[in-house]
């Protein structure tokens, strides 16, 4: 097989690449050139790099539907319990202030604790939800929702929140 002699520039650092890539893979640096121009100049060349790049955005954009429906269930769950909250939630009498911010405190901490404990067994709530979700009978779950709208339980007493606050519940 005869071959043709050039002469070629290139950058020092694309110089200093070759040279490694090379040395790791045991071939001269004229099979590596022979080898890149071959992959480019076949007409396969681009349809290959084409499809190599419709696979990687289709990974993408299935990567990014999954973030999308994970926010939605975030916000939908936020949103839930906020309305939840605000609406058992009543004042405290200014007299249980101090023992209601110290019970807060507490409860936030016990929050952070099983939160850590949560992520570092590398559980998913969103998945779980998704997973509970896809468990259920859709049309079951559709009837439900229709049927049993957000409804808040009675109101505590006065006596029920001090037993409450009491036993740090």
């Amino acid at each position: 097989m005869s071959r043709t002699r050039l002469n070629i520039f290139i950058e020092p650092e694309h110089a200093k690449r070759l040279d490694r890539l090379a040395v790791h893979k045991g071939v001269s640096k004229s099979a590596i050139i022979a080898a890149a121009l071959a992959s480019f100049l076949s007409p396969d060349g681009s349809d290959q790099r084409e499809a190599a790049t419709a696979k990687r955005l289709d990974r993408l954009s299935r990567q990014f539907d999954r973030l999308e429906r994970d926010q939605n269930v975030l916000i939908e769950t936020m949103a839930v319990y906020v309305r939840y909250f605000l609406t058992v939630s009543i004042p405290v009498p200014e007299g249980h202030q101090d023992a209601a911010r110290a019970q807060g405190r507490a409860r936030y901490a016990q929050f952070i604790e099983q939160l850590a404990r949560h992520l570092q067994r590398g559980r998913s709530l969103v998945r779980e939800v998704h997973e509970d979700l896809g468990a259920a009978d859709p049309a079951e779950t559709s009837a439900s929702a229709e049927v049993a709208p957000f409804a808040p339980p009675t109101a505590p007493t006065a006596e029920s929140e001090e037993a409450d606050l009491a036993s740090g519940a």
